[in-house]
């Protein structure tokens, strides 16, 4: 994996995958480090032995899926697709009570940029922050349990396309829009884009106790589009950053009008001076959120030229710099932090742009950093050496580069057109600097055909050494934009849901289960156990349900088999209608019994070896 290949493109590295890739799958890595993996074959670092575990959790988008992917790393198995915002028929997500309400009548999401929660700048394990691109959401999936917690809709939106991420505290999450649009919701035409749109910054709050999230406040900005964005650390932990592109303001053809100017903007916003002003009442209450107009709060906001079209924008680990990648101008440039806040300090403006003042490139630039032959650089991650690496969309490869004076150390190939990279524990202020891995838009006759549309993958690079080395790649659903990696031992899951026998519409014993009816609507208070539904243990066939035409039917299922990973499912056929109960927890499925007839209810989640007697019937008596 050690040659180069120059500017290489998506097509070219397709004819020499096999060459480049699979040729030296057993070599070990050259580099004079000295670490755990040194005498290691590439197939030795990715095996884990039967019995033992991952070092750590890789949490991943599911892109248009609207889903989180797990995977395990080094060995890059895939451990679980985690429902968020679009309905999953295998676990019920969707179906019961809870979940239907939290979707809100969604059927889909474009999930991009997952963010764990975080404490002092590191990770801390216990959520993990969702965006949807498609409908303007913000999810939270819980760590003790991997399932999605909350989901709330954000008002004045139009794609939050640069989130998630979260400041160093977890104070908030922070969710910049893509598309600019008329604030509230109302009609203006695109003529009038420059003067009537706007870009929102949506700041989260998300309270960890109820698990509830809270919109703190919003800023309004000029009507650019907002790529990607990151928080500060230490020393810039009160501000944020964020790219932009279209500072032409174009509304049609942006593939070639968006791309007019020489230079786009990074947005500096000091997100901890907004948040007392908002605090003393200086906001707009638009379409029910607090909005505030940075330009008119002395200090928060500041914007800085940059390598046209760019696409990351990533504090070091130590905050005191901040990496952009220019994917049209091939730079990735290097900020500092101390010198921006002295230009702030001394009113060293070069111009103005909507009354945000705009700071100057060459006192606040440390270097430019231009890998020859490298094309298309998009995302920056860390190690603990002080190294930073690219991935290169165009050239299909990686960059391995110094921070302090911008030497190119190493460049690997990737197979191919890689999007986003993520390092372990990558985007905190203490990288491990062993792992990174590419997440690719393509994989072109690596694998089996599947069709037309082949797979996208992800592939596994050794970074602890000074030579990088490919050691794995992996094939994964469509499609691969964002993820971050913990340590396994910062995520702390809970074997079983606490028994609680105050829980609503709980019951704990065969005993107390029943089927109450209040008018039309039918209660079912019933328990799930290896392996038999009760619904009523008075009944003379306990596991029937009947009901009338036309009834509104609710069935409270407790699972009451306290052991973990006993998870019981419950079907109920031609209904269209799935749920599951996981260990000690109690879940809600709430339809209208509209059809007529008799209907075989079911265990479909296999719990033991009389998994199959585990079943009943639903009885709709005609009206």
């Amino acid at each position: 994996m050690k040659n180069w290949i120059p500017a290489a493109t998506g097509l070219v590295a397709g004819a020499l995958a096999a060459t480049v890739f699979f040729a030296d799958f057993s070599s070990g890595p050259s580099g004079s480090a000295t670490n755990e993996n040194a005498n290691k074959t590439n197939a030795e670092k990715v095996y884990v032995p039967y019995g033992e575990h991952d070092d750590y959790y890789m949490l991943s988008s599911g892109g248009h899926s609207g889903q989180l992917f797990v995977y395990g790393v080094p060995s890059m198995r895939k451990l679980r697709t985690v429902p968020v915002f679009t309905p999953d028929p295998a676990t019920g997500y969707g179906f019961d009570d809870a979940t239907k309400k939290m979707l809100g009548g969604f059927t889909w999401g474009d999930f991009h940029h997952p963010a764990i929660s975080e404490t002092d700048a590191e990770y801390d394990g216990k959520f993990v922050f969702a965006n949807d691109v498609a409908n303007n959401r913000i999810a939270a999936v819980d760590l003790k349990t991997f399932h999605t917690a909350d989901i709330m809709s954000m008002p004045n939106m139009g794609g939050p396309h640069a989130g998630t991420f979260v400041t160093q505290n977890t104070e908030y999450i922070v969710m910049p829009t893509r598309f600019s649009r008329p604030l509230g919701g109302d009609y203006a035409s695109l003529d009038q884009f420059e003067e009537k749109y706007k870009g929102i910054v949506s700041m989260v709050k998300f309270d960890q106790e109820t698990k509830k999230f809270d919109l703190g406040y919003q800023i309004m900005l000029p009507p650019w589009s907002y790529d990607l964005s990151d928080a500060g650390k230490k020393v810039s932990g009160d501000w944020i950053v964020m790219t932009t592109y279209n500072t032409e303001f174009a509304t049609t053809n942006l593939e070639i009008n968006a791309s007019q100017n020489d230079r786009d903007y990074i947005v500096l916003l000091n997100w901890k001076e907004l948040e007392k002003k908002v605090a003393d009442g200086q906001y707009e209450e638009i379409n029910g959120a607090k909005v505030i107009d940075p330009t008119k709060v002395k200090g928060s906001i500041y914007a800085i030229p940059v390598a046209k079209s760019p696409h990351g924008v990533d504090f070091t680990p130590d905050g005191t710099r901040f990496i952009a990648s220019g994917k049209l101008a091939p730079l990735m440039t290097i900020f500092s932090f101390e010198k921006a806040m002295e230009a702030v300090k001394n009113e060293d403006f070069t111009d103005e742009k909507f009354g945000i003042p705009v700071l100057p490139y060459d006192k606040v630039m440390e270097r430019e950093v231009d890998p020859p032959g490298a094309l298309g650089p998009l995302h920056t991650q860390y190690d603990d050496k002080g190294n930073a690496y690219n991935t290169m969309f165009i050239s299909s490869e990686v960059i391995k580069w110094k921070i302090d004076t911008g030497e190119i150390i190493d460049r690997t190939p990737i197979h191919y057109s890689p999007g986003h990279s993520s390092a372990a524990e990558g985007d905190t202020a203490s990288p491990d600097g062993n792992w990174l891995v590419s997440l690719n838009k393509i994989a072109k006759d690596a694998f089996l055909s599947v069709g037309p549309s082949h797979p996208e993958s992800m592939e596994l690079i050794d970074i602890s050494n000074d030579k990088m080395e490919l050691v794995y790649t992996n094939p994964v659903d469509p499609e691969p934009h964002y993820a971050q990696i913990i340590k396994a031992d910062k995520i702390k899951t809970i074997p079983i849901y606490e028994k609680d026998e105050k829980r609503p519409n709980s019951v704990w014993s065969q005993e107390d289960t029943r089927i109450e009816r209040k008018g039309n609507e039918v209660h079912v208070y019933g328990i799930a156990m290896r392996s038999k539904f009760i619904f009523d243990a008075k009944s003379k066939r306990p596991d029937e349900l009947t009901v009338k035409q036309g009834d509104k039917v609710f069935i409270h299922l407790t699972n009451i088999d306290l052991d973990q990973d006993i998870t019981h499912g419950f079907g109920i056929m031609d209904y269209n209608l799935n749920y599951e109960v996981q260990p000690g927890q109690t879940n809600t499925l709430e339809f209208t019994a509209d059809k007529a007839g008799t209907f075989p209810i079911y265990c479909t989640n296999f719990c033991s070896a009389l998994h199959q007697e585990m079943s009943g019937y639903l009885l709709v008596e005609p009206k």
